[in-house]
């Protein structure tokens, strides 16, 4: 079997490779090639462009490198034609590898089309499951909840597990001989993953924890999580000031012992779900009165983050927007920090979370959901 897989951004590029090795192993004679990043040559695919050469982000950059998307289209469209794979897979990154889907089908009709991770249409862009559905033959989700969503359209779509539950779980829960938590005394800041969204929140998640530690003196430090590929020296100037601040790059370790955690709106407020530190989401927008209209007219769901939306209640306080203040940052990190009751419910919370995703491994049941109905 020849496989050609279609990822345009970093985590897809590793999901994606976890998918390659599974596959490998059920399937020693299969074959690779695609569109993506090291980890998916290293696992032994044979890439016609890197994704660094498309990670495009927002309307700015997209239609500044206009050019260069519809270079990448030209050559994934060759290389689809040229390689005539059994089978086309596709990891998230929506708007390219939706025309992806399409071409294939138009194109070579008999061959398979497959989406792995498909993208959070049930938040943004609900028309697009259409598209999906159409033009797409298997949609392998990676939350519980993504089955019943394509249903209510007429399309399968089978949850195989989800890969950042998989990823969080092997660091378990600290605790102590006695089944408690083995907090340390500090405060985890996890600002994001770009540096667009790190100078945006960093220095106002700063000052509000730096304000609500006035009341607590017994917690004398602040750990800041640097995202991978981005230099400390980009952090410098926003650290500086705060004598008691450390960066660290083990972001799993900071954040499983911290006794609580400021985190910009994201996956990693389900990593910090999963790995059981009470927290307080945040997101920085710039005329932040919008968000509040597109939550209902265009988002149309209750809650921002992930962690509420698998919990279907405000489990974790959302600071979005306007909301988004040094005091009220302060007030809620007050509450994680000084009431326990408050805790302990949004721990309960957090324990339904891991029971609902499950212990499947995402890459593995992909696989053979994929090489048992060739």
């Amino acid at each position: 079997m020849k496989y050609f897989l279609i990822a345009g951004e970093a985590s897809g590029d590793m999901h994606a490779a976890r998918l390659i090795e599974a596959l490998h192993q059920r399937d020693a004679n299969a074959t690779f090639v695609g569109l993506g990043g090291d980890k998916m040559q290293a696992a032994g695919c044979r890439l016609y462009q890197h994704y660094n050469k498309m990670a495009y982000l927002g309307y700015v950059q997209v239609i500044r490198h206009m050019r260069d998307i519809r270079n990448n289209i030209r050559i994934a469209e060759q290389a689809l034609l040229s390689e005539q794979p059994d089978e086309l897979i596709l990891i998230d990154y929506p708007g390219f590898n939706l025309h992806m889907a399409q071409f294939a089908k138009h194109h070579l009709p008999d061959m398979r089309v497959t989406y792995y991770i498909p993208p959070k249409i049930w938040a943004w862009k609900r028309w697009r499951v259409h598209s999906i559905g159409k033009y797409c033959d298997r949609i392998l989700g990676i939350f519980p909840f993504e089955p019943d969503f394509y249903a209510q359209y007429g399309y399968a779509c089978t949850y195989v597990g989800n890969p950042t539950a998989e990823a969080v779980m092997g660091y378990g829960r600290p605790v102590t001989g006695d089944g408690l938590r083995d907090d340390e005394d500090y405060v985890v800041l996890l600002p994001g993953s770009r540096r667009h969204e790190i100078e945006n929140c960093l220095p106002r998640m700063l000052a509000g924890t730096t304000k609500a530690l006035e009341a607590y003196p017994d917690i004398r430090k602040i750990v800041v999580t640097a995202a991978p590929g981005i230099e400390t020296e980009f952090y410098s100037s926003m650290l500086a000031g705060y004598p008691t601040v450390e960066l660290r790059r083990d972001t799993y370790q900071a954040v499983a012992h911290a006794r609580a955690a400021v985190v910009n709106s994201g996956t990693a407020t389900l990593e910090t779900a999963l790995l059981g530190c009470p927290q307080v989401a945040v997101y920085h927008l710039a005329g932040g009165v919008m968000l509040d209209i597109m939550r209902f007219l265009v988002l149309r769901i209750p809650h921002f983050t992930l962690v509420n939306i698998l919990a279907k209640r405000e489990l974790i306080v959302e600071l979005l927007a306007r909301h988004f203040t040094v005091d009220s940052l302060a007030s809620e990190l007050n509450r994680l920090l000084g009431d326990e009751a408050y805790v302990a419910k949004i721990r309960e919370g957090y324990a339904e979370i891991r029971q609902e995703l499950g212990t499947r491994p995402a890459a593995e049941t992909a696989a053979d959901i994929i090489t048992q109905n060739k």
